[in-house]
């Protein structure tokens, strides 16, 4: 059995404390696992965080309305309705007072889970490893109170850095598309056109007329690009071509051409990288703006992933300016 040291990292709040020095952050941990528990707490503990509780699931299902630490991390494979009620609870406090919620959990759970935590903002991990957690940690902690992350490999700091700035890189590509609309398209899907002199709207005042914007592309089209970028694993190693944040976009936007619903599992897998970093990409499209949670009006259990008004804009006039060519263009 391979013993592993406790992975070292500072997450200690250096603000304003009684004795003028600081305090650490808490941390809540639940897990049956045994080891897994000890695990995340040897870890918790090494980075300078006050692990406030470590104990099994079923302290979450008793309902007590037990003190919560800054971060807390559940580790929940399989989950029934009293699972689901119990995290459902957790997920509205944690809204409440600002805790930060890591949850992780199997593919086969991912639906259900993602479906009941809908308040707080939780970050989702499927099968993770202890290097995924302790990055979930730190993007959690990195959200709250002037927290740090020192001691990720360099790897690990790599993947992070690539996955914001590549998010950032479609957004700001969007918003320069959004101020800069190419005229050599004439329904341009940002363009704000100006009313001709003296026009006056049904109800007697000026206002501008946005053009419409140009239609999706062809989902069959879209189907066989996807194809076309899946088939070329076949010959090259998957990971010198990955690109989720395109991939994702694809499938998304031949479900909107088809009208249907994509769950977060479905496009797990469309994006063609392990499904932890999957929610990553996921988490920053949405925080993009490109990518919305949709509640499933018939079973509210149950949520869906969609591409806002803006990204779907986006690929409706990238499409368009490809043209009949865009088929070949893979």
């Amino acid at each position: 059995m391979t013993v592993h040291a406790p992975i070292q990292a500072d997450f200690r709040y250096h603000g304003p404390s009684e004795d003028g020095a600081g305090f650490a952050l808490s941390i809540s941990i639940f897990a049956d696992r045994g080891n897994l528990r000890d695990t995340i707490r040897e870890d918790a503990l090494a980075s300078g965080l006050n692990v406030r509780e470590a104990a099994g699931l079923a302290v979450l299902l008793e309902g007590s309305a037990r003190p919560l630490g800054d971060v807390v991390m559940i580790d929940c494979p399989q989950v029934d309705a009293a699972a689901l009620a119990a995290l459902s609870r957790l997920d509205m406090r944690a809204a409440n007072c600002g805790a930060r919620l890591i949850v992780s959990t199997t593919l086969d759970a991912l639906d259900d889970i993602f479906g009941c935590m809908d308040q707080s903002g939780a970050d989702l991990l499927v099968n993770p490893g202890r290097a995924d957690r302790l990055i979930a940690l730190g993007q959690a902690l990195g959200r709250g109170a002037a927290s740090r992350l020192r001691e990720l490999s360099e790897d690990d700091r790599l993947v992070l850095m690539r996955l914001t700035e590549q998010v950032s890189q479609i957004a700001q590509q969007i918003e320069r598309m959004n101020a800069e609309p190419d005229a050599s398209i004439e329904s341009s899907a940002f363009r704000l056109a100006s009313p001709a002199p003296g026009y006056r709207g049904e109800d007697g005042s000026e206002r501008l007329v946005r053009a419409s914007r140009p239609p999706l592309p062809d989902p069959r089209l879209v189907r066989r690009i996807i194809r076309q970028r899946q088939l070329r694993a076949r010959f090259f190693d998957g990971e010198l071509f990955a690109d989720p944040a395109w991939d994702m976009l694809l499938d998304l936007t031949a479900a909107r051409a088809e009208h249907s619903r994509v769950s977060v599992t479905s496009l797990c897998i469309a994006s063609g990288v392990p499904p932890t970093t999957a929610l990553r990409w996921i988490g920053q499209m949405t925080d993009a703006g490109l990518f919305e949670r949709v509640i499933d009006d018939s079973d509210r259990r149950r949520a869906f992933i969609t591409l806002t008004e803006k990204a779907a804009d986006a690929i409706a006039r990238y499409f368009a300016e490809l043209g009949r060519s865009g088929a070949r263009m893979v």
